[in-house]
């Protein structure tokens, strides 16, 4: 009996340095600091729309794994050590809202930069010439004049609807204005130092709508009432959904054909964009880094 009463206690004597032992590890591991900042980098949202518009930059980064969600595509990885996601956003107005909404809410970006080919609207432009958006805007919100039956249309009459103008209805006479949206001067200012061999690099307005216009005098509508220096099918939709989560945005386009002046389609400009793109975003990593 005795020697039951000594094991028990040599073994309860055991357990309490077991424990105290623990409760010293853990109290040392509660008073480690982890030494600089913690917090994970905010990535850089690059955009194309079709593949040939997003893959080459993809192509680019180091360490590249895939995210897939509903028909989008991001390509994360890193440039020159900083986090960027190449957005694959699909072809037009509607796609490329979804795709920017997901990439704010799931990424958290410190900037977007919505790139890709475009339709020249000013004849001074040539094909392979660089828009820099210093705005963009919606040129498909427009509301027609009332007409009667039998009395045609003419999209030359058609005036400019803001569908944010207010809470109410886009058809007040508040909506019947021009909304633009401004791009990041930070940014625009970066893309202005960058050199570019294939062409003139300007800064301009970018238009963009579901449409695929090739009526010349409806192309100088555009150009004459809005300032539009190219047309695409992107660029808005991501400027309006960045501004709401208050994200820097800019509009790089690329010149892929210009009808105004005979400037036949290249594919190769999607290509050639990206290259620009990414030289811009090296000049930026730059600043961030110093």
């Amino acid at each position: 009996m005795q020697l039951f009463i000594r094991m028990m206690m040599v073994c309860a004597t055991m357990l309490s340095a077991a424990f105290m032992s623990v409760g010293a590890q853990a109290t040392g591991m509660a008073s480690v600091s982890v030494a600089g900042n913690s917090k994970p980098l905010q990535p850089i949202i690059i955009q194309g729309p079709m593949p040939i518009e997003a893959q080459h930059f993809a192509a680019l980064l180091k360490d590249v794994s895939i995210e897939k969600t509903g028909s989008f595509v991001f390509y994360k990885g890193t440039l020159n050590g900083y986090p960027v996601i190449v957005s694959q956003t699909g072809k037009g107005l509607e796609n490329t809202a979804a795709a920017t909404a997901i990439a704010i809410e799931r990424y958290k970006p410190l900037a977007i930069i919505n790139q890709g080919t475009s339709g020249g609207h000013d004849s001074k432009l040539a094909v392979g010439d660089i828009v820099l958006g210093k705005r963009v805007v919606n040129i498909g919100n427009l509301k027609t004049p009332s007409k009667k039956a039998g009395e045609g249309s003419n999209s030359l009459t058609w005036i400019p609807m803001d569908i944010m103008a207010s809470s109410g209805s886009a058809g007040s006479d508040d909506a019947n204005k021009i909304r633009y949206y401004q791009g990041s001067p930070e940014l625009l200012a970066i893309a202005k130092q960058v050199k570019y061999q294939h062409g003139k690099v300007v800064e301009g307005t970018v238009g963009s709508a579901n449409f695929w216009n090739s009526e010349l005098d409806r192309i100088a509508w555009f150009h004459e009432n809005f300032g539009t220096s190219v047309e695409e099918m992107e660029g808005a939709s991501v400027a309006q959904i960045a501004e709401a989560y208050k994200v820097p945005f800019l509009s790089i386009r690329i010149l892929s054909n210009n009808i105004t002046n005979g400037g036949h389609y290249d594919p190769n400009t999607a290509k050639e964009c990206q290259a620009f793109v990414k030289d811009v975003m090296v000049k930026y990593i730059e600043t961030l880094q110093n």
